[in-house]
C-alpha cells in the first residue's frame, strides 16, 4: 500500500459495513478491520488477506498504523465508539446518525476540534451524483423560488427491532432536504404508526415548516409493498424529481410545468420531462473517497460534524413531536434533547 494514502480501518462488517471494505480495498486504504462475530472475521480475512483483522474494536483502536476509522455498527454504539476512536487519535467517518443525543454529538463535535481530528458522518445521498445534480439545478434557478419538497423512503424491511423507521431512513432525506435550503426548519410534527412491535415505530410521517414559507415532508417505511427512494423538489418555475430507483437517465428529471392564471382561474402548461444528466459513480465510493481526502489534505465536507449534528436536531425533533404529539418549535439552533431510538 503507497504511504501517501491514508489507512483506514473499518468497525463492523454487517450489512453496510461490508460495503466500506469493498470501497476502500478498491481505493488501496483499507489497512484494518474488526467484527465481534467470528465467522465474519474468517470470512472477510479470506476476502481481503492484506488487512489486519480484529475480533474487538478497542483492539483495532489501537493498531498504531491507523489514521481513520469507519464505524458501521448499530446506531446505538456510535456515540460511544466515535468517542473511543477520537480518544485513540483516529479520525472518524460514522455511518448516520452521528450519535443518538444531540448534547453528545455536539461533545463529540468539540472533542474532534480539541484533537484536530475529522468527523464525518455517512450521509450518503450527500454525495449521490444524482442529488448533486438536483442540487445543481436549483442552484442556478431552474426552478425559481422554491415552495415545498417531499421525499418517500418506503420498502419491505429491512426491519429493524433496536431503532425505528424514523431513526433508520429519515436521516438521509433530512440531509438532503437541510442541503437544498440550506436552513433548519422552524416547526416541525411529525406521526409514526407502531404495528409490528409497540415499542418500534414501522412508518413515520415528518413534516417540517422553514422560515421562508418552504414546506416539506418526509415519509418513512419499512411495511411498504415496493421500494421507493424519491426526492420531490416544487418550484415556481419548474419541478425536479430525483428517483434513485430508477436507471440512470430516468432518475434525475426536470419538468418545466408552470401553473398561471387567467383571472380567477388557474391555467397549467405541462412541459415534457428533461433528464438531467450526471456521473453514475456508486455514491459510497465517492464518499469513501472524500473521507481519504479529507484525512490527506483537511479539506472541507459536506457532512462534517456541523451537518450531522443539525440533521440530528431535525431527527430529535421528529421523534419528540410522534412521543407527544405535539408541534416542536427550533428557536436558533438552540437546546440539546436526548432522542432514544425507540418508541
Amino acid at each position: 500500500m503507497s504511504q501517501s494514502v491514508p489507512r483506514i480501518g473499518v468497525i463492523g462488517t454487517g450489512h453496510w459495513g461490508r460495503n466500506h471494505l469493498r470501497n476502500f480495498d478498491a481505493l488501496g486504504a483499507l489497512a484494518a478491520f474488526s467484527d465481534t462475530r467470528s465467522a465474519a472475521v474468517a470470512e472477510f480475512s479470506k476476502t481481503y488477506p492484506k488487512a489486519t483483522a480484529f475480533a474487538d474494536p478497542d483492539e483495532l483502536l489501537r493498531h498504531g498504523p491507523l489514521d481513520g476509522v469507519v464505524i458501521a455498527t448499530p446506531a446505538a454504539t456510535h456515540g460511544e465508539l466515535v468517542r473511543r476512536a477520537l480518544g485513540a487519535g483516529k479520525h472518524v467517518f460514522v455511518e448516520k446518525p452521528l450519535c443518538l443525543d444531540v448534547a453528545e454529538a455536539v461533545a463529540l463535535r468539540d472533542e474532534a476540534r480539541r484533537r484536530g481530528l475529522l468527523l464525518m458522518v455517512g450521509h450518503l445521498l450527500l454525495y449521490h451524483p444524482g442529488f448533486l445534480a438536483v442540487k445543481r439545478t436549483v442552484k442556478a434557478g431552474s426552478l425559481g423560488k422554491l415552495r415545498y419538497i417531499y421525499s418517500n423512503r418506503l420498502s419491505l424491511g429491512k426491519i429493524r427491532r433496536e431503532e425505528n423507521a424514523l431513526w433508520s431512513f429519515a436521516p438521509h432525506d433530512i440531509s438532503m432536504i437541510l442541503a437544498l435550503l440550506e436552513a433548519l426548519p422552524v416547526q416541525i410534527t411529525a406521526t409514526g404508526g407502531n404495528y409490528l412491535d409497540n415499542r418500534v415505530a414501522d412508518t413515520t410521517l415528518s413534516h417540517l415548516t422553514f422560515a421562508d414559507g418552504v414546506q416539506a415532508h418526509v415519509f418513512v417505511s419499512w411495511l411498504h409493498p415496493y421500494k421507493e427512494q424519491k426526492l420531490v423538489v416544487v418550484g415556481q418555475d419548474g419541478m425536479l424529481v430525483f428517483d434513485d430507483t430508477r436507471p440512470a437517465r430516468e432518475k434525475v428529471l426536470l419538468y418545466r410545468h408552470n401553473v398561471g392564471w387567467n383571472g380567477e382561474l388557474p391555467v397549467i402548461s405541462r412541459a415534457e420531462a428533461e433528464s438531467v444528466p450526471f456521473d453514475d459513480t456508486e455514491p459510497l465510493q465517492i464518499e469513501c473517497r472524500a473521507f481519504i481526502d479529507a484525512i490527506s489534505t483537511k479539506g472541507m465536507i459536506p457532512s462534517d460534524a456541523d451537518e450531522g449534528i443539525r440533521v440530528l436536531r431535525v431527527l430529535d425533533a421528529c421523534h419528540r413531536s410522534i412521543a407527544t404529539g405535539t408541534r416542536i418549535t427550533l428557536e436558533n439552533g438552540n437546546g440539546a434533547h436526548s432522542a432514544p431510538a425507540r418508541g
